[in-house]
């Protein structure tokens, strides 16, 4: 069955692909990226990601510079930001 996907603008005005999901279902990105949705919680959802190890996945926190407003950050790497302790 073919689901009707809504798309959005996101807050750097590129279009959002916006998918329901439910445990166990997984959405595919290109040939070789697949995320799994593992557990969906009260204020949480958990995401298995099965990509080639070459390919970087890094939450988007981590990118962001210590105290910039993260809805209007644009990471300019997909490198971890450097840690400061």
């Amino acid at each position: 069955m073919i689901e009707q996907a809504q798309h959005s603008l996101d807050t750097k005005g590129l279009v959002m692909l916006v998918l329901s999901r439910k445990p166990g279902e997984r959405i595919l990105i290109g040939d070789n990226v697949a995320v799994t949705i593992v557990r969906i919680g009260p204020n949480s959802v958990r995401l298995g990601i099965d990509a080639p190890r070459d390919m970087n996945i890094v939450r988007e926190e981590l990118c962001i510079p210590p105290g910039v407003d993260p809805s209007v950050a644009v990471p300019n790497s997909t490198q971890p930001a450097a840690s400061t302790h």
